[in-house]
């Protein structure tokens, strides 16, 4: 089916009390294997690729033309996003390869400077109907909005999306990027009073590191986007590593790769049960 946007996602999570599942795309496999969990169960969700990513593979096209062909393949809705870009050659590459929707990050900025950089690039953005998220503060493991004790001010929150026009704002609310253990406790408090002042829907980074039981609960109290990649990566890897320890000789890559994939699939789609989507349960 063509592509769908990601505020329309982010629309109909919002409305139905489910969380809008944000999912990185690391290489081709994972993009694959997450469009199977979206056709699988018939929820819609959110393709990322990060700056980092883009980093990975040399340059943005290759990778986000074959995902945006993914997505357009797709019998779910499936949008494409750019997660994390603090550049802003990448995110007009981005938005002229035909993604909908950016993160903007200047969250290492002093504040003045993240607000000027971020209103400009939003701008930019709207006057080509794409969808903007940003982020405020520090969350860790990036030394951006996630680290650790960084929390957002509710106040200072809604003054900065006055202030960009940014259409979805990323928090901190004791999440951190890179977890590989799902410890993390939520400030379920702190997300319900952002979720009563904000205009716009709040996204949870560092998402891999948080128990499915606190994901249902920040979703109640008002978190949409749930950005997971360190979780999926890492089931990825360990598929890998358990055909590769277990025959020693094997060398055609799509025999250890094929199982990662279907690995990944399978987490996905229930991660996204466990976001509540369609009353499907973890």
């Amino acid at each position: 089916m063509p592509l769908v946007s990601t505020s329309s996602i982010l629309h109909r999570a919002r409305e139905s009390g489910a969380g809008a599942a944000a999912f990185n795309v690391i290489h081709l496999e994972t993009a694959e294997a997450l469009v199977t969990a979206a056709d699988r169960t018939g929820v819609p969700l959110i393709l990322q690729i990060s700056e980092n990513c883009v980093r990975y593979h040399g340059s943005l096209l290759p990778l986000t033309r074959a995902t945006l062909a993914l997505a357009e393949a797709a019998k779910t809705g499936v949008s494409v996003h750019l997660d994390h870009v603090t550049d802003a050659e990448l995110v007009r590459q981005g938005v002229e390869a035909g993604v909908g929707s950016v993160m903007i990050d200047a969250s290492t900025l002093p504040y003045e400077q993240n607000v000027a950089t971020t209103a400009r690039l939003t701008s930019w953005c709207h006057d080509r109907d794409v969808f903007v998220e940003a982020e405020l503060g520090e969350v860790g493991g990036k030394d951006g909005v996630h680290a650790p004790g960084a929390r957002t001010d509710p106040d200072e929150a809604v003054k900065f999306v006055g202030a960009t026009g940014v259409d979805a704002l990323a928090v901190a609310v004791g999440s951190s990027h890179a977890m590989r253990e799902r410890t993390a406790v939520l400030d379920k408090e702190l997300i319900a009073r952002l979720r009563e002042k904000l205009p716009v829907p709040l996204v949870l980074h560092g998402s891999s590191g948080v128990p499915d039981e606190e994901l249902r609960q920040a979703i109640t109290a008002g978190m949409t986007k749930i950005n997971i990649s360190t979780h999926l990566v890492s089931v990825f890897t360990q598929e890998v590593r358990e055909a590769l320890d277990a025959d020693q000789a094997l060398a055609d890559s799509r025999k250890y790769i094929a199982p990662a994939r279907e690995a990944v699939a399978r987490e996905a789609a229930r991660l996204l049960g466990v976001l509540g989507n369609d009353g499907r349960s973890a």
